[in-house]
């Protein structure tokens, strides 16, 4: 499988993967990720007030039942109460005189309490008048459901029921409690405390509580609820036959209580109506997205077009080239790569175009013009003395000085046509340390000729170094700028000191004179000189050197000149050791 560089990808898909990957993905992940994090976080607050709200529910439940509790308990501690139902009265006049002595007044503490309704008391006893809130257990009475779903725990402590209304449901809630804890008392006496429906229905409508609340007693069956889907008022109905949505949020709150153990308080919300507030607003953040989406869409498919349509025109011109057709790619200059590139590219086809048409034919004709002339000029050359001609006339003069004993004569003379020789013979770019040496040998002892006494010279080569090969040419320019310009123009005697060693990685040549020095403008010439890429002339100089230097060696030589007026200059060079003449 071809592996695809990033580089092989064209520069629109490249603004189309930073769009993706700056713009588009992370916005959807923004989006997304804030939205289940909100959803969240709104969820849990949601459940934690429904759970104060459904609690809330549960202890005013259980209030205003302990109210009805702790009548009941008043009452059945209440001996004048005990035995007005349970005295056998021989006329209704002395009932009523015992009632209105010792009673008078059933209901007195309803109005204390605002979830009680009413206060029954039951009897069998049949000398008593059932009237003013009290009346007669009957078999209509012993039929009824809040008196056979009693008959086992009322006389040990208050229970919670539902009564059963005219119509048959069974729709308001009761406590009741036995009178008399044991089967000695002649006659049965029960205390029925009817529970506010009122007080109950804005009990359970709690506008706080999100869901439908579900009050179910000791086996599980429905009690009372706000779902109206339910018929719970003509029935009794277990909670587990009602239908609960899905992924509905189910919360309970028990009562460790006596007289209504295990009977708990469910509330159940639908999913939906836990993030209603923020599926509200999922329009406004598709807006905020899309918006986000459009503008960097508009403004990317706007600058690709641009770039690609430029590039474009570019590649094509470009491909006309090949073909030499230099058709300028017409338009405003603009400032930023693109435009840089089309005016660049615009000025190389002009000059191409220029050099085509101005320079490369005339010069075609000026080449010609000079191959003709150099070939004029090599027949010329011909026609001259040939310089070996002059080796073997300086030869026949040295052997002449020999014979007449002029020894000194015929050194210089060999000395002399060793340097020309040498400068006229280039067909070798290398020669050994020790060639170099032979040559500088020879110009000194020219000098030293020339100038008598004046002149002094010193060589110490390390023999290590004798065979290491270094670029022709390279020390002696160096040692004939000390000798001519250094110490020529001194009046007093001089010295040129050449000190060739190495190191571990180094050849290390060391030219030394006592002249007069480099004048501060000459030096900066010198150095000025090394940057100069083409160098003119036929004399080797400073410049030569370095620029022969840089070729052969790059930037791992070190030419160095450290001149002072009037005491002297050192000239070091340093030459890889990556040259040597095989032995």
């Amino acid at each position: 499988m071809k592996k695809i560089h990033l580089n092989d990808i064209r520069i629109r898909n490249k603004l189309l993967l930073i769009y993706m990957f700056s713009v588009f993905l992370p916005i959807v992940l923004t989006n997304v990720i804030f939205y289940n994090v909100t959803s969240e976080n709104v969820r849990t607050q949601k459940i934690h007030d429904n759970e104060l709200a459904l609690r809330q529910v549960a202890n005013s439940f259980k209030q205003g039942v302990e109210d009805a509790v702790g009548i009941a308990s008043v009452l059945y501690a209440d001996a004048f109460v005990y035995q007005l139902l349970d005295t056998t009265y021989e006329s209704p006049v002395d009932f009523i005189l015992a009632y209105n002595n010792n009673f008078r007044d059933i209901n007195k503490y309803t109005p204390v309490y605002s979830s009680i309704r009413s206060i029954y008391l039951y009897t069998d006893n049949p000398t008593v008048i059932t009237a003013g809130g009290v009346f007669a257990i009957d078999d209509s009475v012993k039929e009824s459901h809040w008196y056979q779903s009693t008959l086992e725990t009322r006389k040990k402590y208050p229970v919670v029921t539902r009564s059963t209304a005219e119509n048959g449901d069974l729709s308001q809630f009761v406590v009741v409690r036995a009178l008399d804890s044991s089967d000695t008392s002649s006659h049965e006496k029960v205390i029925m405390i009817n529970l506010n429906d009122r007080f109950i229905h804005q009990l359970f409508a709690n506008e706080t509580f999100e869901g439908d609340i579900y009050l179910l007693n000791e086996e599980n069956n429905i009690e009372y609820t706000t779902n109206e889907s339910v018929p719970w008022e003509s029935e009794y109905i277990a909670f587990d036959t009602v239908s609960i949505p899905n992924h509905a949020t189910v919360l309970d709150e028990s009562y460790p209580v006596q007289y209504i153990d295990d009977w708990k308080v469910v509330g159940v919300m639908p999913e939906d109506q836990l993030l209603a507030e923020v599926r509200k607003s999922i329009p406004s953040i598709l807006y905020l997205a899309l918006w986000n989406f459009v503008i960097p869409t508009l403004f990317i498919v706007y600058i690709a077009g641009n770039i690609h349509f430029r590039l474009n025109t570019i590649v094509k011109k470009m491909r006309k080239v090949k073909n030499q057709n230099f058709e300028l790619i017409p338009g405003k200059p603009y400032k930023d790569e693109i435009g840089v590139l089309t005016t660049e590219f615009n000025r190389m086809s002009k000059k191409i175009k220029d050099l085509i048409n101005d320079v490369y034919i005339a010069r075609i004709q000026k080449k010609d013009l000079q191959i003709q002339n150099k070939e004029t000029q090599l027949k010329a050359l011909q026609s001259q003395i040939n310089p070996h001609f002059l080796f073997n006339v300086l030869e026949t003069i040295r052997m002449r000085s020999l014979l007449k004993k002029e020894d000194e004569t015929a050194e210089i003379i060999r000395n002399m046509a060793q340097l020309l020789r040498n400068s006229i013979t280039w067909d070798k770019d290398f020669v050994t340390v020790k060639e170099e040496v032979q040559l500088i040998q020879a110009f000194l002892e020219i000098q030293k000729y020339r100038f008598d006494d004046k002149i002094q010279y010193s060589i110490h080569v390390a023999e290590s170094v004798e065979h290491i090969l270094i670029p022709n040419m390279t020390i002696i320019p160096f040692v004939e700028n000390a000798s001519i310009h250094g110490i020529e123009p001194l009046k007093a005697k001089g010295k040129v000191t050449i000190e060739i060693k190495q190191d571990d990685t180094h050849l290390c040549c060391m030219i030394k004179d006592n002249g007069i020095g480099i004048d501060e403008r000459k030096y900066e010439e010198i150095f000025g000189s090394f940057d100069d890429e083409e160098i003119t002339g036929e004399s080797i100089g400073i410049a030569n050197v370095y620029q022969r230097l840089k070729m052969y060696y790059q930037h791992h030589f070190e030419l160095k000149i450290d001149s002072r007026k009037n005491i002297g200059t050192i000239v070091y060079i340093k030459i890889p050791l990556n040259k040597k003449l095989e032995m």
